[in-house]
């Protein structure tokens, strides 16, 4: 998945208005603006249409943690460079303060069975023995669980 499409995605999952998606982008000290927003929305068919960087998706999550979860104590966490589907699934994780239970309840609520093994394996460093990569799908059921779960309905594709 684009970080384009989880952003559209996790702004209909909290039903975020442009206000509020600049003032995720604030939390972590990020000055977006407006249009930058909304070309980051749009479909990518559409001409105006611009790919948000690893960077300031990055920086987008940590400010959802920052508002979810408050600010940390001391120095800010380094930003990523560089995205994984891992990464993002820790992010959103930690914003929502959600522990392995709720992580397999939410991907149960769109059909998709896995262990709490196979769950951890997400969360390893990319060196370790266990680790297992997060795939497209994955991450695509887990935000229509999330959606399911707190929204109570499905997203039409």
């Amino acid at each position: 998945m684009i970080n384009n499409d989880v952003m559209r995605r996790i702004r209909y999952i909290f039903d975020f208005n442009d206000k509020q998606m600049l003032d995720v982008f604030a939390q972590a000290e990020y000055p977006a603006t407006t249009t930058q927003l909304h070309s980051w929305l749009r479909k990518e068919e559409e001409p105006e249409f611009v790919r948000i960087t690893d960077l300031q998706f990055a920086l987008f999550l940590n400010g959802l943690i920052n508002l979810k979860r408050g600010k940390r104590e001391g120095a800010p966490a380094p930003v990523e460079r560089v995205l994984t589907n891992n990464i993002i699934l820790m992010k959103l994780k930690i914003a929502l303060n959600l522990q392995a239970e709720d992580i397999l309840d939410i991907m149960q609520k769109s059909d998709f069975r896995l262990s709490k093994h196979e769950l951890s394996a997400l969360f390893r460093k990319p060196g370790n023995r266990h680790y297992r990569e997060c795939q497209d799908q994955f991450l695509r059921n887990f935000l229509k669980g999330l959606q399911l779960k707190l929204r109570g309905e499905a997203q039409k594709d």
